[in-house]
């Protein structure tokens, strides 16, 4: 029970970290909560800091999942409680750990639990579970901010598209994998989350008021 408890106060502060107000306030002196959408996330800061600091925020952040995954991999030692999924209890550890780093990214306690969407922090901590899985979806992300130049609507699709990779996987191509049904639940509990989070920027969208970014658009005529 120690191990879960540290792991779960560790994982949630780990997401808590807000690397966009740091590097915003290390490299270009203000908070980057004053400048664009306000969100602390990847989009913004490649939206208010550019692609370079945008980029390192956003791989910062993706460690965050990772880094609780693989703290639980350490720590691990048993499960509490019943396992009564047919995973094995080393990975009902990482996707716990990983949750609540997701959770810290998004209700960040070092910034009055206001933080970012948690894409990044859930495709680090899936990095770890479902490896296979999100680097198609992560493809599936690329083409949608190249084609649209929209980094939110690559978000959310992708979000879309992990349950459904893994559907089209396990029944198209025959992926036989002990709880992959189970994970498949989990994954549309993760992606209705995401989207949830994401619900302004799909306001924006549609009324097409969404900030784009012309340069990412690499097959955009001219």
């Amino acid at each position: 029970m120690l191990s879960l408890v540290f792991v779960v106060i560790s994982s949630y502060l780990i997401g808590s970290i807000p690397f966009g107000i740091i590097i915003s306030k290390h490299f270009r002196g203000f908070d980057i909560r004053t400048k664009g959408s306000g969100n602390i996330g990847s989009t913004n800061a490649f939206r208010v800091l550019g692609w370079k600091l945008g980029l390192t925020v956003q791989i910062l952040d993706l460690a965050k999942g990772l880094g609780a995954v693989l703290l639980a991999t350490y720590f691990f030692n048993g499960l509490p409680f019943h396992n009564a999924t047919p995973f094995e209890d080393i990975t009902i550890f990482r996707l716990i750990a990983g949750c609540f780093a997701i959770l810290g990214h998004v209700y960040t306690v070092f910034a009055g639990f206001r933080g970012g969407k948690g894409i990044s922090t859930a495709a680090g901590m899936l990095i770890g579970v479902a490896p296979i899985e999100i680097a198609v979806v992560a493809g599936i992300f690329l083409l949608v901010v190249f084609l649209s130049g929209y980094v939110s609507l690559g978000s959310i699709i992708a979000a879309i598209m992990f349950p459904t990779t893994m559907f089209i996987r396990e029944n198209a191509f025959g992926a036989h994998i002990v709880g992959y049904s189970t994970l498949i639940v989990f994954a549309i509990a993760l992606a209705v989350f995401l989207i949830y989070t994401h619900r302004a920027n799909i306001k924006r969208l549609i009324e097409k008021r969404e900030h784009r970014f012309d340069r990412l658009r690499i097959f955009s005529r001219g």
